[in-house]
């Protein structure tokens, strides 16, 4: 899409991201996030001295919110080193295929290399063909893995 920018997340972005996660959710046949999901995001991004976390969202010539991703630093036991892990990528159906995507993708790879860090990991689910076949064609590499979540309380 002519024009369209990836940049920082701002404060005022944050209840369009909320929503676009809600979108992502679904998409991906998950819990919808929290109601609050704004005001996390906030404090996760904007009130640490030093996030935790990283948001990055595409943003149309309009100025409308068409994508985001979130990062944030891991580290590898068996590498012995940081990595940026990319939480979520995610874009609204109209504004795929318009090279959002790799926009998206550099500004990731470009956040990584701004904080030191070697690689970049994230996962999809397997029935999401066509992230696997972006991913792919970006000459990304996958390992099966199976994710599981335990809760504490």
């Amino acid at each position: 899409m002519t024009g369209a920018v990836v940049r920082p997340a701002r404060p005022g972005d944050l209840d369009r991201v909320a929503e676009l996660a809600a979108e992502h959710a679904a998409y991906e046949k998950a819990a919808p996030p929290p109601p609050d999901l704004a005001a996390r995001l906030h404090r996760l991004l904007f009130e640490p001295a030093a996030p935790r976390l990283r948001c990055l969202v595409a943003e149309l010539p309009d100025g409308t919110l068409a994508g985001y991703a979130t990062c944030a630093p891991e580290l590898s036991t068996w590498d012995a080193a940081e990595y940026l892990h990319m939480d979520c990528l995610y874009l609204t159906e109209p504004a795929r295929g318009h090279g959002l995507g790799p926009l998206l993708m550099a500004a990731v790879r470009e956040e990584a290399r701004a904080l030191g860090l070697p690689f970049v990991q994230w996962q999809t689910p397997t029935w999401n063909e066509g992230a696997i076949r972006f991913y792919d064609r970006l000459g990304a590499t996958a390992k099966e893995k199976r994710r599981y979540t335990w809760p504490v309380d």
